[in-house]
């Protein structure tokens, strides 16, 4: 089967439904920002900050690269991996395209999350009542690459396990 790739913001789901829809379908899972660290050493976070944006999304662009020419995986996207160079083109030609979907609302929710916020590096040092605004306006920019996705899938319902995978089945049968 040809690649499965999961795109949309942060806090969309991609990393949380991806591992369940790989279970569900019988595939491995392959969150790019973790295949990237382990491929250069570094988090993701070590990498902006060192390299810089510009880099890191060379560095990013090799990774799709690599994933693209993969078999039998569903790849968790970093929220701006569309969004630069030929990267959604890429993914379109070589496999299948996901935007998770969900209010800006629920994925701010989610970023707010200690656990979360301190992993994003576009957030974790904003005051909180910063972060909607900015997922508000990043999204009008983003939705114009995320939208040239194959299939457009409502992420809202993954606050749960059971929820989880429930919306992983409606999701692999969307792609079997």
């Amino acid at each position: 089967m040809r690649p499965v790739f999961l795109i949309g913001y942060m806090g969309c789901g991609k990393t949380t439904l991806g591992e369940v829809l790989a279970m569900e379908m019988g595939l491995r899972f392959i969150d790019l920002d973790d295949y990237i660290e382990q491929r250069h050493g570094a988090s993701i976070n070590q990498i902006f900050a060192s390299l810089g944006e510009s880099r890191f999304r060379d560095l990013e662009t090799a990774a799709v690269r690599d994933v693209a020419a993969m078999t039998d995986v569903v790849v968790s996207c970093g929220g701006g991996t569309p969004c630069h160079g030929d990267n959604m083109a890429l993914m379109n030609a070589a496999g299948m395209t996901v935007w998770l979907t969900t209010s800006p609302e629920r994925i701010t929710a989610r970023l707010l999350l200690p656990e979360q916020k301190c992993k994003r590096p576009k957030v974790a040092h904003l005051p909180d009542v910063e972060v909607l605004p900015l997922v508000k306006a990043e999204l009008v920019v983003r939705s114009a690459f995320y939208g040239q996705a194959q299939i457009r899938f409502d992420s809202t319902d993954i606050e749960t396990a059971e929820a989880t995978v429930r919306t992983a089945r409606c999701l692999a049968s969307l792609l079997r």
